[in-house]
């Protein structure tokens, strides 16, 4: 076919950096330009015979299809976009502009690589995306489904898994979990990988029947999968926080160089997004928490009690109030001192959960005042059984570390709605009184 267009003519188009190439009824290439070679990563040789469509990404043929048929109906193809499959097994991104000729039943197309262009257009809406999604939410958890829908769409994938380091920085848990298939299998695939990732601090990439180099126990975890499995480090400024897995379909390949680029680029993005999701996450629970024990401080007791209150007047239900006062702790603060107070003030707030439903409200209101919200209509006689469970909680001494061992106690004052008043004010007030003249009775004895 070389005689459908002349020497010099092949010459200039050798020079163009955008391709030039002719396809005949067939498909088959029968003229490629030099770029063809930069582009596709054959040489102008192999190309010629080659069937055109089986260079085409599977998922992009049906749409080249119709558009080549277009074409050889005499509509021309302006600007149309596919995806093309490299020598080496990358993907292109091509640009055609291509028409018939009828008196040569050729096609006549002219390709220009924009692959870099749609990587760089990718990482621009993954971060935007990731931008909105962490302004736009405000937990952590809906940020990490937004991000796995994010990777969904830029990415060949079915599953994703993101895990983060607890707050001392030591083990991984998973955060966010989107895997198809064997829940189980998958599942312990995916943290092994995040353990390796987070071991390594290397990216890891998993392919079907490549599993040599593997360690031992990835290699038993993966089996036989069909699954290309990709995982890469959350690296913040604290060091890694935490690791993606990407999961891709059956069939689905991954981890070629873009896509491990911009798995890495969303990764880098999202260990920004996370870290100051923690740190906002962190300065709310200090705000609305004590220090030392961890229990909910006054301010966030007050926001509970007001919304129980309403719920119980709303719904004619009941609630109850125990005020908890320590006896003679100011004694103990200053003969062994504020650590020792701090430690049985901790061990105090432990005690005291451990008598509660998970439903109920511990809460410090400051010095060794405590208080206790119960909702979900507590009758008189359940509340009194927690006292007891108090009481006898606190009476086990607390041991100190040179051996010796301090007993407290406790004067607790109960106060119900809507027998013991009617208003939040009148209840607590109530509460507080009983609280008081539970200790003076201490006092005394």
């Amino acid at each position: 076919m070389k005689h459908l267009i002349s020497a010099p003519v092949a010459s200039f188009t050798d020079l163009l950096l955008d391709a030039v190439c002719m396809v005949d009824v067939k498909g088959r290439f029968v003229f490629v330009s030099a770029a063809c070679e930069r582009i596709f990563g054959y040489t102008q040789e192999e190309m010629i015979g080659m069937v055109m469509l089986d260079l085409v990404a599977p998922a992009d043929r049906q749409r080249t299809i119709a558009a080549a048929q277009a074409i050889m109906n005499g509509h021309a193809q302006v600007h149309f976009e596919n995806r093309y499959t490299r020598k080496d097994g990358r993907v292109a991104h091509i640009m055609w502009s291509a028409r018939w000729s009828a008196t040569d039943q050729l096609r006549v197309a002219v390709a220009r690589d924009i692959t870099t262009l749609k990587q760089t257009q990718a990482k621009q809406a993954a971060l935007y995306a990731i931008s909105e999604a962490a302004h736009a939410t405000e937990e952590l958890p809906a940020l990490l489904q937004r991000i796995h829908q994010i990777v969904c769409e830029l990415l060949p994938a079915c599953g994703l898994t993101v895990s983060l380091r607890d707050e001392h920085g030591q083990h991984l848990h998973h955060a966010q979990q989107g895997l198809d298939g064997a829940p189980a299998t998958h599942a312990a695939l995916a943290g092994l990988l995040c353990e390796e990732v987070q071991r390594s601090g290397r990216a890891l990439l998993i392919e079907p029947g490549q599993l040599a180099g593997l360690p031992p126990a990835l290699q038993a975890a993966a089996g036989d999968l069909q699954e290309y499995w990709l995982a890469v480090p959350l690296q913040s400024s604290r060091g890694i926080i935490g690791v993606l897995v990407l999961q891709s379909g059956q069939g689905d390949a991954t981890g070629n160089e873009h896509e491990l680029d911009l798995l890495q680029f969303v990764a880098k993005q999202l260990a920004i997004a996370i870290e100051r999701k923690q740190l906002q996450s962190r300065m709310h629970f200090m705000a609305m928490h004590d220090e030392l024990t961890r229990l909910p401080n006054r301010r966030l007791f007050h926001d509970r009690l007001q919304t129980a209150f309403a719920r119980a007047q709303r719904h004619d239900g009941r609630l109850s109030l125990l005020f908890l006062d320590l006896n003679r702790f100011k004694l103990i603060n200053d003969r062994y001192g504020h650590a020792c107070g701090d430690l049985l003030l901790q061990a105090v707030a432990s005690r005291i959960r451990a008598c509660l439903r998970e439903t109920d409200t511990l809460a410090r209101l400051g010095g060794d005042e405590f208080v206790v919200l119960l909702e979900n209509n507590p009758l008189s006689l359940d509340v009194m059984l927690i006292e007891r469970k108090i009481h006898a909680a606190l009476a086990t001494p607390l041991r100190l570390d040179d051996g010796r061992h301090l007993r407290i106690s406790v004067s607790i004052g109960v106060a119900h709605y809507p027998d013991d008043g009617d208003t939040m004010q009148l209840l607590l007030r109530n509460a507080d009184r009983a609280m008081y003249k539970s200790k003076a009775g201490a006092t005394e004895r």
